[in-house]
């Protein structure tokens, strides 16, 4: 979906716009706050536009440094940034080049007109000498692959065979994957719905139903009564994993997998926003359960979740490091750890991540994880199970993780579970006729700890 489709204002108008998210994002704000305060009918075709100059803004930094040697002002750069973005990949954008030129001038003109010859000049040498350009900054690692260095090289070493089609996903336009709410309906019940309603699916999981194309929640049939909710595929492996629901991995005995958790058991979900595990949670067992964030702004949305689905639970703003804030000293039979992490798996979704995040914080979350981990542990019952979660795709948030649990605690059973699940085509994909295969799900780690004897 690109901007053109999903807007009838002005193009410069967007990309005024467009040059603020972007501005915002490279000092330190997330493309959902900066997107938050765009104007609300200017926002679906600032989205579109933003979510693609993210995708290439390495490239487009590399070009603006060929172009002009000295940085403009912060706001006319990130609007030369979005144009120079949009202009490598004009037919994704749906504007012609002439046109993209033209509206971003008039960008400039509304807002720094003494720059405006200035935007004018460089856009149009970029294409006149487009092919010599891209050439130039084609050595770049960082311009060839729209990602920070170290994000590259963090990328080679913990997946020295997978890293090129890892960094390719992150570019693709991510699917659209609803969640069948298991106590109204089926899958294949609700894709015929989607059919009568005119949207093409399939069903692509127990309660997973892709869209071929995108669509606004409005359009969803039984959105608003609670039929149907929008999830990644991977991110619906978490509740039917914890209550052991889901068959084991093929090669492991059923039997190596437990019992499923019984109703009524008490269960915590340590990181609830935005909702969506706690749901599906509920939907697919009557729970005793709490959910906690600390966040007191995003644990509202549990709650709206919650009610739009018409299911119920305890919620607590607290810190999961800080058992005392929330817990009543009764153990739980199982809980949900859906750890803060870097985001890596999930930047075809939020494609500004790779450009906020740092090499140092890596550590500094995978300590953070390591305490949650030592902090939650206790408060799990002999037997009980505790399912680590991340949308990561890096080692240090992943298995290396719980490789270093384990050694803590040596009386713990290593229960089926995925591990790290890849975003990559061969893990579950569909072939686009006659395009390329596409990545089904996001990049998740799963590890299910079961409790031994006290």
């Amino acid at each position: 979906m690109n901007a053109s489709s999903t807007s009838s204002l002005p193009l410069s108008r967007l990309l005024g716009h467009t040059a603020d998210a972007v501005r915002a994002v490279r000092s330190g704000a997330s493309l959902n706050e900066a997107l938050a305060a765009c104007p609300a009918d200017a926002r679906p075709g600032t989205q579109a536009l933003s979510f693609q100059v993210m995708r290439g803004l390495g490239r487009a930094t590399a070009l603006r440094a060929q172009l002009a040697k000295r940085a403009p002002p912060a706001w006319v750069d990130a609007l030369l940034l979005s144009a120079l973005a949009l202009l490598c990949e004009p037919d994704a954008a749906g504007y012609a080049e002439h046109t993209l030129v033209d509206q971003a001038v008039d960008a400039v003109k509304q807002r720094e007109r003494a720059s405006a010859s200035f935007v004018n000049a460089v856009l149009r040498r970029f294409l006149r000498e487009r092919a010599t350009l891209l050439a130039a900054t084609s050595r770049d690692p960082v311009a060839q692959w729209n990602h920070p260095r170290w994000w590259l090289e963090r990328l080679k070493r913990d997946w020295p065979q997978h890293w090129q089609a890892l960094l390719a996903t992150n570019n693709e336009r991510p699917p659209m994957t609803l969640r069948v709410n298991a106590r109204r309906q089926s899958a294949e019940a609700y894709r015929e719905r989607l059919h009568e309603a005119g949207l093409a699916a399939r069903v692509v999981g127990p309660q997973a139903v892709k869209l071929d194309e995108p669509c606004p929640v409005s359009r969803l049939p039984g959105f608003a009564d609670g039929d149907v909710s929008v999830q990644d595929l991977a991110a619906q492996w978490a509740a039917p994993l914890l209550l052991l629901l889901l068959q084991p991995p093929q090669g492991t005995a059923a039997t190596d997998a437990g019992a499923t958790v019984a109703a009524g058991a008490r269960v915590l979900d340590a990181c609830a926003a935005p909702g969506g595990k706690t749901a599906h949670l509920l939907e697919l067992a009557d729970l005793d359960l709490l959910a906690i964030d600390s966040d007191a702004g995003r644990l509202a949305r549990v709650d709206e979740t919650l009610a739009r689905l018409k299911l119920r639970a305890e919620l607590k703003v607290a810190d999961a490091r800080q058992p005392e804030t929330f817990w009543d000293g009764r153990p739980f039979d199982a809980i949900l750890m859906d750890a803060p992490c870097s985001a890596s798996g999930i930047v075809r979704r939020h494609p500004d991540v790779r450009w906020l995040r740092r090499d140092a914080d890596i550590a500094q979350l995978a300590q953070i994880q390591r305490d949650m981990l030592e902090a939650l542990w206790p408060l799990l019952k002999p037997g009980g199970r505790l399912l680590y979660c991340t949308c990561s795709v890096f080692r240090d948030e992943g298995q290396r993780q719980i490789d270093a649990f384990l050694q803590r605690n040596t009386q713990t059973r290593v229960l089926p579970a995925p591990g790290h699940a890849l975003p990559l085509p061969d893990n579950g994909c569909e072939t686009a006729d006659p395009g390329p295969a596409v990545a089904l799900h996001d990049g998740f780690f799963y590890a299910l700890l079961e409790k031994g004897p006290a």
